[in-house]
């Protein structure tokens, strides 16, 4: 399989832990966006949104990276513990892959402006940012995992995008307690999570 990615998208980091805990070898393919490698026309075949993470399977391609995540479990998982087949259990999952959306959109409301325009911080962004982080100490509530009682894909994305917005800030995540206990059970447990963090510093530098 052919992964078009860059380590420092998260959403792509998110596909790299996932494919180690599956036992998945992705041919690697890094993909430079200053250089424009995602708008040739050979790219532009296989996914006109020109966007990473994007994997071509056997000619088949799949973007968006929550849609490889859910691909990539029914396709070789070797059972459906990361995305069960129960409607109930599904659901909860579906839930927190599209909370991550949100997650990382607000992040990157607040972030980017900062690092890559180089404009003052906005605090009503960054106050947004910090609700959905309440939302997810919530969640996380008694919890070891993002979503019902075992690791889903839920916890892949959403490790890559805690993990990005605590090494881009800095930030402090102590007041999530939750969250807490549940970011450094993942940095022991998941396959991957080193590679993530070197993701996470270079993205830190990429502006």
């Amino acid at each position: 399989m052919d992964f078009y990615y860059l380590l420092e998208s998260a959403p792509c980091r998110s596909i790299l832990m996932l494919a180690n805990e599956l036992g998945l070898e992705l041919n690697r393919k890094l993909l430079s966006l200053v250089n424009n490698e995602h708008l040739t026309p050979e790219f532009l075949k296989i996914n006109p949104q020109h966007t990473i993470p994007t994997l071509v399977d056997n000619g088949y391609s799949v973007w968006e990276s929550r849609v490889i995540l859910i691909y990539l479990v029914e396709k070789y998982g070797k059972d459906d513990s990361l995305y069960p087949h129960c409607t109930k259990k599904r659901a909860v999952i579906n839930q927190r892959l599209f909370f991550d959306l949100s997650l990382y959109a607000f992040f990157a409301d607040y972030y980017y402006p900062i690092a890559r325009d180089k404009q003052a911080p906005v605090p009503e962004r960054l106050t947004k940012l910090e609700s959905q982080l309440e939302f997810l100490n919530t969640f996380l509530d008694g919890q070891t995992y993002a979503a019902n009682d075992s690791l889903s894909i839920a916890d892949f994305t959403l490790y890559a995008s805690v993990s990005t917005i605590v090494t881009s800030l800095g930030y402090d995540l102590s007041k999530y307690p939750n969250i807490v206990r549940w970011f450094e059970h993942l940095s022991k447990t998941l396959l991957g999570a080193d590679e993530n963090q070197k993701g996470c510093d270079l993205f830190k530098i990429y502006w």
